[in-house]
């Protein structure tokens, strides 16, 4: 019986190998059909693709930059990484029908799924297959969604780009874990291409996007608007609702999209995340009752300086380090992440001090604390009261303006006599910013930030200002920006 990379066939993929021979092509494997509908018909991919399909009924739809950004005419293994529910699969299916419409041959492309392939030994076979299939084409693409599900996936890759299987190919990977893309740049180093970039990472919208795909403000209004300070009272009342509702969805379209459609976000909605942030934690063989005493202890230390020491007494957990590989992973999964002290005289963090850990969107924020608090209707119960609640939602504040902020430079915070909550470093200089999302600030409040002549406050009030030299600039209008 026919090898593909030296594994020999199981039963089951014997027929499977029949199947393709007989019809001439490795992608006709119905386990995948559904996500290759374009091998049919472009139109029918169009119309009836899983993702693409969604996409029609919903009132919003977002075209990341990334469909622009990654490579399609350069062979090479290209990364897509980011967090669960984030839209990494709706971004192919739209790259991939980007290809269609520019006249790519349908059948030089190929979808599949991590999740339906047990190991490397198999996804060896596939793609080995597929290659053999394409040989006469110039050039061909193969997009691996989740391909971190896949077992040793990595040395299935890394057999492929070295045996010249992936010569004439662009390949794509996705993972939800961003140790993948660190696992791929330390693996396959000279196999990415030429292209610029081989690493990209999807986000959820940001402020200034979830503005676009409103269509609040036009593309030139949104030029014109982060660029002056000239903004009149309607539109800056406009920038501020719809900051508060950014303080709830965080930039994910799923939740934008149930807010439009029935004016609160669904409880499924909810829990269809924090279950896949359950599930990932014990694919990794953590402990589900350790993952919730963690993000209890998160949520009630918000926004405020804290130690792996600190986190743990706050849980059953004897030791620190247990504490530390829980969060190290949630950072993993872009769950969360650590905003350290910064040594100001080195430009990086200060890793001995205390820390602070945020979540990385507010929707992440809120469907943790929903199954933490286990409440029936969420929306109502567990997200408009915190919203609602000005210490608490001056954290949330606090945490969008740094979240967004380090997808563009590295940040951290100052801790002196007083702390500043935000330093990011930019052209090779620290520049700091205090959150102060109170209808009154005073002077006293800002000690520490008044004796660096180039802070900011970044603030709650519509009105820009200054105090003590100090400009005072509306949060929404600064994450502009962004």
């Amino acid at each position: 019986m026919t090898k593909f990379g030296h594994w020999p066939l199981t039963k089951f993929e014997k027929v499977l190998f029949y199947i393709h021979k007989s019809k001439g092509n490795a992608m006709d494997d119905t386990v995948f059909t559904p996500n290759n509908l374009h091998h049919e018909s472009v139109e029918l991919f169009r119309k009836r693709d899983p993702q693409l399909r969604k996409l029609v009924s919903c009132p919003f739809v977002h075209m990341s930059e990334l469909i622009d950004e990654i490579p399609s005419d350069i062979p090479g293994i290209y990364t897509v990484g980011g967090g669960r529910q984030v839209g990494k699969t709706t971004l192919l299916k739209q790259w991939m029908l980007k290809l269609l419409d520019a006249g790519k041959d349908p059948s030089d492309i190929w979808y599949i799924t991590g999740e339906l392939i047990n190991d490397h030994h198999q996804l060896v076979r596939m793609a080995s297959q597929f290659s053999e299939d394409r040989k006469k084409s110039p050039i061909f693409y193969l997009l691996i969604d989740e391909v971190t599900y896949i077992r040793d996936w990595d040395k299935g890759i890394k057999y492929l780009a070295d045996s010249g299987i992936f010569e004439k190919a662009v390949v794509i990977l996705t993972g939800s874990d961003l140790s993948f893309i660190k696992e791929a740049r330390k693996r396959f180093p000279g196999r990415h291409g030429a292209a610029d970039s081989p690493e990209f990472l999807l986000y959820p919208l940001s402020f200034r996007e979830t503005l676009a795909v409103k269509k609040i403000f036009s593309t030139s209004e949104l030029e014109d608007l982060a660029q002056s300070q000239d903004v009149s009272a309607k539109k800056m009342d406009t920038l501020f609702s719809e900051f508060e509702n950014y303080m709830i969805h965080g930039g994910y379209m799923t939740a934008i999209n149930d807010i439009a459609l029935n004016g609160r976000i669904q409880p499924a909605t909810f829990s269809t995340y924090s279950d896949w942030i359950r599930g990932d934690m014990l694919k990794r063989g953590k402990k589900e009752n350790l993952l919730h005493e963690i993000l209890s202890a998160l949520v009630k230390q918000y926004g405020s300086q804290a130690t792996l020491h600190s986190i743990a007494s706050m849980t059953s957990i004897d030791h620190h380090m247990t504490v530390s590989d829980y969060i190290d992973l949630l950072c993993d999964m872009e769950v969360v992440f650590v905003n350290h002290a910064i040594m100001e005289h080195k430009l990086c963090a200060a890793p001995k001090k205390a820390r602070k850990v945020f979540f990385t969107a507010p929707f992440i924020m809120h469907s943790v604390m929903a199954w933490l608090e286990s409440v029936k209707k969420p929306y109502e119960e567990s997200v408009l009261p915190f919203v609602a609640d000005s210490e608490k939602a001056g954290s949330l504040a606090e945490g969008i303006a740094i979240a967004l902020c380090r997808r563009k430079y590295s940040c951290f915070y100052i801790k002196a006599e007083k702390e500043v909550d935000l330093a990011y470093i930019k052209d090779r200089k620290v520049h700091q910013a205090e959150v102060k999302w109170t209808n009154q600030i005073r002077s006293s409040e800002l000690g520490q930030l008044l004796k660096y002549p180039g802070g900011i406050i970044l603030s709650k009030q519509k009105s820009f200002g200054e105090i003590e030299r100090h400009p005072v600039i509306p949060l929404p209008f600064w994450l502009l920006n962004f």
